[in-house]
């Protein structure tokens, strides 16, 4: 089969072939031994009862595959399938390069221009989000999911040079994607890798950015001594999210900018034209500041300064996560085979993030 058909660029086949096939060989070596499943827990001797029922079980399912032989073994695992609703709260620093801008007015229209010699000081972006995501565990180790999700996210830029300003971006964001875990058990913990890939839509971007996650997950799943059935998880791992760094769109001047910039109008119009008058047009690099400044950056200060709310202004620029990685810590309580609860914090790391999750599974 042609894999041009199935992926559209090289970078969603080189995800493809580094993070999920590699994923599915390690977990299926892991798992020729235990059948261990992410949250599934083998039932230790003491509910000798419990464990000769589900050596008992005759599992006539058709998902996940191999699920008679998790029964047979001892494995008490979940229901195939799942709906998960989940709250998501993120915050996390951004890098902001080769920015470009451009303007359109009533009588002005300014295609995007790279302004490179602008610089930036701390950039953020939060989001409050809810997923529903829909799962099945195809094996007993392997969980196959798809992503939906519909949220808010808050975009601050400052500018330090040759002006301070900042800009404080607020959107609804869709989302749609897909996603797989693979999980094995090692002794008493089990290790769990997700990996996703998502195409998030802000109400003001031209394009959907892209988002590819992976997590790796270690912990241990106590089980209650009256109802085996029940248990508790806990675990430690680490995340990695990449954006897709090229980002170009536009919004009303009056959306961009919090109130205190056109509070401070006539100081930031000021304060530009010291910089602008202070540069010499004989030196070849102050004259290319001013000849970009002169075609892009006194046109959008002039409509600061006459508070021209409704003028658009154009945006293309390249962005990445501060920090691609973050330490988290998270714990579910199973109440019974189709009751889970589970909360997980990113704690460590620039990125900050709080998920509050239900899930409901059940046969089909």
């Amino acid at each position: 089969m042609n894999n041009k058909l199935l992926f559209s660029t090289k970078s969603e086949r080189n995800f493809f072939v580094k993070i999920i096939i590699p994923s599915i060989i390690v977990f299926l070596f892991f798992s020729q031994n235990s059948y261990a499943q992410y949250p599934t827990t083998k039932v230790k001797g003491k509910f000798e009862v419990y464990t000769d029922s589900l050596k008992q079980v005759e599992y006539t399912n058709v998902f996940p595959i191999w699920g008679q032989q998790a029964y047979k073994k001892g494995f008490d695992i979940p229901y195939p399938t799942g709906i998960m609703v989940n709250y998501m709260y993120l915050k996390q620093g951004l890098l902001v390069e080769n920015l470009q801008l451009g303007l359109q007015t009533k009588n002005v229209d300014i295609p995007l221009t790279p302004v490179d010699f602008i610089e930036f000081g701390d950039n953020y972006s939060s989001a409050h989000s809810i997923m529903v995501r829909p799962d099945i565990w195809v094996f007993p180790f392997l969980n196959v999911y798809g992503i939906l999700g519909y949220g808010q996210s808050t975009t601050e830029v400052n500018l330090t040079y040759p002006i301070e300003l900042q800009s404080i971006v607020e959107q609804s964001v869709r989302t749609a994607g897909f996603g797989i875990t693979a999980a094995g058990g090692i002794g008493p913990v089990w290790i769990a890798l997700d990996t996703n890939l998502s195409w998030n839509k802000p109400e003001l971007l031209e394009d959907a950015v892209k988002v590819s996650t992976f997590g790796l997950r270690v912990g241990h799943n106590f089980v209650y001594k009256h109802k085996p059935y029940r248990n508790f998880g806990v675990w430690v791992g680490a995340m990695k999210m990449k954006l897709g760094s090229e980002t170009v769109g536009e919004v009303k001047i009056g959306d961009i900018f919090p109130q205190e910039v056109f509070d401070r109008a006539a100081e930031i119009e000021s304060n530009y034209y010291d910089w602008l008058n202070s540069l010499n047009p004989n030196n070849p690099i102050d004259a290319i500041k001013i000849e970009k400044a002169n075609e892009i950056l006194t046109p959008i200060v002039d409509r600061i300064a006459s508070a021209d709310g409704e003028s658009i202004i154009r945006y293309g620029l390249d962005k990445k996560a501060k920090s691609e990685w973050n330490g988290i810590i998270g714990a579910q309580f199973q109440y019974n085979k189709n009751w889970m609860f589970r909360t997980e914090a990113g704690v460590i790391g620039d990125r900050k993030s709080l998920l509050l999750s239900i899930n409901y599974r059940f046969l089909l």
